[in-house]
Protein backbone atom coordinates (compact mmCIF):
# COMPACT_ATOMS: atom_id res chain seq x y z
CA UNK A 1 0.00 0.00 0.00
CA UNK A 2 1.41 3.40 -1.03
CA UNK A 3 2.25 5.78 1.80
CA UNK A 4 0.41 9.06 1.51
CA UNK A 5 2.80 12.02 1.59
CA UNK A 6 2.26 14.87 4.02
CA UNK A 7 1.34 18.32 2.72
CA UNK A 8 4.85 19.80 2.92
CA UNK A 9 6.46 16.87 1.07
CA UNK A 10 3.78 16.93 -1.60
CA UNK A 11 4.09 20.70 -2.09
CA UNK A 12 7.86 20.35 -2.42
CA UNK A 13 7.37 17.61 -5.01
CA UNK A 14 4.89 19.75 -6.98
CA UNK A 15 7.24 22.74 -6.97
CA UNK A 16 10.15 20.59 -8.16
CA UNK A 17 8.02 19.11 -10.93
CA UNK A 18 6.93 22.60 -12.00
CA UNK A 19 10.54 23.76 -12.24
CA UNK A 20 11.46 20.70 -14.32
CA UNK A 21 8.56 21.36 -16.70
CA UNK A 22 9.39 25.05 -17.01
CA UNK A 23 12.94 24.08 -18.03
CA UNK A 24 11.56 21.66 -20.64
CA UNK A 25 8.51 23.51 -21.97
CA UNK A 26 8.85 27.13 -20.91
CA UNK A 27 6.43 28.75 -18.44
CA UNK A 28 3.66 29.12 -21.03
CA UNK A 29 3.73 25.37 -21.72
CA UNK A 30 3.22 24.34 -18.11
CA UNK A 31 -0.29 23.28 -17.12
CA UNK A 32 -1.57 21.98 -13.80
CA UNK A 33 -2.47 18.76 -15.63
CA UNK A 34 1.14 18.37 -16.79
CA UNK A 35 2.39 19.02 -13.25
CA UNK A 36 -0.05 16.46 -11.87
CA UNK A 37 1.09 13.91 -14.44
CA UNK A 38 4.75 14.48 -13.61
CA UNK A 39 4.10 14.05 -9.89
CA UNK A 40 1.74 11.12 -10.37
CA UNK A 41 -1.36 12.64 -8.81
CA UNK A 42 -4.64 14.00 -10.14
CA UNK A 43 -5.10 17.61 -11.19
CA UNK A 44 -7.43 17.97 -8.20
CA UNK A 45 -4.47 16.88 -6.06
CA UNK A 46 -2.47 19.86 -7.30
CA UNK A 47 -5.36 22.24 -6.55
CA UNK A 48 -5.67 20.75 -3.08
CA UNK A 49 -2.28 22.28 -2.28
CA UNK A 50 -2.44 25.29 -4.61
CA UNK A 51 -6.03 26.59 -5.02
CA UNK A 52 -5.06 28.59 -8.13
CA UNK A 53 -2.22 28.35 -10.64
CA UNK A 54 -0.93 31.79 -9.59
CA UNK A 55 -0.47 30.35 -6.06
CA UNK A 56 1.75 27.64 -7.52
CA UNK A 57 3.82 30.20 -9.47
CA UNK A 58 4.22 32.32 -6.34
CA UNK A 59 5.44 29.35 -4.31
CA UNK A 60 7.89 28.43 -7.07
CA UNK A 61 9.21 32.01 -7.06
CA UNK A 62 9.50 32.12 -3.28
CA UNK A 63 11.42 28.83 -3.27
CA UNK A 64 13.76 30.25 -5.91
CA UNK A 65 14.47 33.41 -3.93
CA UNK A 66 15.01 31.51 -0.67
CA UNK A 67 17.44 29.13 -2.36
CA UNK A 68 19.31 31.97 -4.09
CA UNK A 69 19.71 33.86 -0.81
CA UNK A 70 20.95 30.70 0.88
CA UNK A 71 23.59 30.21 -1.80
CA UNK A 72 24.75 33.85 -1.65
CA UNK A 73 25.05 33.64 2.12
CA UNK A 74 26.97 30.38 1.93
CA UNK A 75 29.31 31.84 -0.69
CA UNK A 76 30.18 34.70 1.69
CA UNK A 77 30.66 32.46 4.71
CA UNK A 78 34.38 31.74 4.34
CA UNK A 79 36.71 34.37 5.74
CA UNK A 80 38.24 35.47 2.46
CA UNK A 81 38.91 38.84 0.92
CA UNK A 82 35.85 40.80 -0.25
CA UNK A 83 37.02 40.34 -3.84
CA UNK A 84 37.18 36.57 -3.37
CA UNK A 85 33.67 36.69 -1.93
CA UNK A 86 32.45 38.56 -5.02
CA UNK A 87 33.88 35.79 -7.18
CA UNK A 88 32.24 33.12 -5.05
CA UNK A 89 28.84 34.84 -4.99
CA UNK A 90 28.73 35.34 -8.76
CA UNK A 91 29.83 31.75 -9.35
CA UNK A 92 27.24 30.42 -6.87
CA UNK A 93 24.52 32.36 -8.66
CA UNK A 94 25.57 31.08 -12.08
CA UNK A 95 25.74 27.51 -10.79
CA UNK A 96 22.22 27.92 -9.42
CA UNK A 97 20.93 29.11 -12.80
CA UNK A 98 22.78 26.32 -14.60
CA UNK A 99 21.39 23.70 -12.22
CA UNK A 100 17.88 25.18 -12.28
CA UNK A 101 17.41 26.56 -15.82
CA UNK A 102 13.73 27.25 -15.14
CA UNK A 103 14.79 30.37 -13.20
CA UNK A 104 15.90 32.26 -16.29
CA UNK A 105 12.82 31.18 -18.24
CA UNK A 106 10.53 32.42 -15.47
CA UNK A 107 12.23 35.80 -15.14
CA UNK A 108 11.64 36.59 -18.80
CA UNK A 109 8.20 34.99 -19.11
CA UNK A 110 4.91 36.60 -20.07
CA UNK A 111 3.49 35.13 -16.86
CA UNK A 112 5.93 37.25 -14.90
CA UNK A 113 5.71 40.51 -16.81
CA UNK A 114 2.07 40.83 -17.79
CA UNK A 115 -0.07 38.34 -15.90
CA UNK A 116 1.18 38.05 -12.33
CA UNK A 117 2.26 41.20 -10.50
CA UNK A 118 3.03 39.29 -7.30
CA UNK A 119 5.41 37.02 -9.19
CA UNK A 120 7.14 39.99 -10.82
CA UNK A 121 7.55 41.65 -7.43
CA UNK A 122 9.11 38.56 -5.85
CA UNK A 123 11.77 38.37 -8.57
CA UNK A 124 12.26 42.14 -8.49
CA UNK A 125 13.00 41.89 -4.77
CA UNK A 126 15.42 39.06 -5.49
CA UNK A 127 17.31 41.28 -7.94
CA UNK A 128 17.37 44.11 -5.39
CA UNK A 129 18.72 41.76 -2.72
CA UNK A 130 21.43 40.48 -5.06
CA UNK A 131 22.37 44.07 -5.88
CA UNK A 132 22.56 44.86 -2.15
CA UNK A 133 24.86 41.88 -1.51
CA UNK A 134 27.17 42.92 -4.35
CA UNK A 135 27.09 46.57 -3.26
CA UNK A 136 28.19 45.64 0.26
CA UNK A 137 30.98 43.39 -1.04
CA UNK A 138 32.10 46.09 -3.49
CA UNK A 139 32.26 48.63 -0.66
CA UNK A 140 34.38 46.23 1.38
CA UNK A 141 36.64 45.55 -1.62
CA UNK A 142 37.11 49.31 -2.07
CA UNK A 143 38.10 49.64 1.60
CA UNK A 144 40.66 46.87 1.03
CA UNK A 145 41.93 48.75 -2.05
CA UNK A 146 40.98 45.84 -4.32
CA UNK A 147 38.47 47.89 -6.33
CA UNK A 148 38.69 51.54 -7.43
CA UNK A 149 37.34 54.08 -4.98
CA UNK A 150 36.32 56.54 -7.69
CA UNK A 151 33.26 54.49 -8.71
CA UNK A 152 30.22 54.26 -6.44
CA UNK A 153 29.87 50.74 -5.00
CA UNK A 154 26.26 50.69 -6.20
CA UNK A 155 27.49 51.22 -9.77
CA UNK A 156 30.10 48.49 -9.46
CA UNK A 157 27.34 46.19 -8.20
CA UNK A 158 25.22 47.01 -11.26
CA UNK A 159 28.10 46.04 -13.54
CA UNK A 160 28.63 42.81 -11.62
CA UNK A 161 24.90 42.05 -11.66
CA UNK A 162 24.72 42.49 -15.43
CA UNK A 163 27.24 39.70 -16.01
CA UNK A 164 25.18 36.70 -14.80
CA UNK A 165 22.00 38.16 -16.28
CA UNK A 166 23.44 38.79 -19.74
CA UNK A 167 25.46 35.60 -19.82
CA UNK A 168 22.49 33.50 -18.74
CA UNK A 169 20.50 34.96 -21.65
CA UNK A 170 23.25 33.96 -24.11
CA UNK A 171 23.42 30.52 -22.51
CA UNK A 172 19.67 30.05 -22.83
CA UNK A 173 19.57 31.27 -26.45
CA UNK A 174 22.45 28.94 -27.37
CA UNK A 175 20.48 25.95 -26.14
CA UNK A 176 22.60 25.80 -22.96
CA UNK A 177 25.57 24.88 -25.11
CA UNK A 178 28.38 26.00 -22.79
CA UNK A 179 29.33 25.74 -19.12
CA UNK A 180 27.68 28.82 -17.63
CA UNK A 181 29.67 28.92 -14.40
CA UNK A 182 33.00 28.38 -16.16
CA UNK A 183 32.35 31.10 -18.74
CA UNK A 184 31.16 33.38 -15.96
CA UNK A 185 34.43 32.93 -14.07
CA UNK A 186 36.41 33.84 -17.18
CA UNK A 187 34.39 36.97 -17.97
CA UNK A 188 34.31 38.09 -14.34
CA UNK A 189 38.10 38.16 -14.28
CA UNK A 190 38.07 40.39 -17.37
CA UNK A 191 35.52 42.71 -15.72
CA UNK A 192 37.47 42.87 -12.45
CA UNK A 193 40.67 43.59 -14.36
CA UNK A 194 38.97 46.47 -16.20
CA UNK A 195 37.68 47.85 -12.91
CA UNK A 196 41.15 47.54 -11.39
CA UNK A 197 42.59 49.58 -14.27
CA UNK A 198 39.90 52.24 -13.82
CA UNK A 199 41.57 53.57 -10.67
Amino acid sequence: MAIRKNSIDRKTEIVAATLDLVAELGPEGVTTQAVAGRVGITQAGVFRHFPAKRDLWLTVAEWTVTEARRRWSEACRNEESPLASIRRVIEAHLQFIQGTPAIHSLIFSRELHTQNEELRQVFHNMAKDFHAVLTDLSRQAQAAADLPGNIAPQEIAKLLLSLPSGLATQWSLSGRSFDLAEEGRRLLEILLDCLHKAR
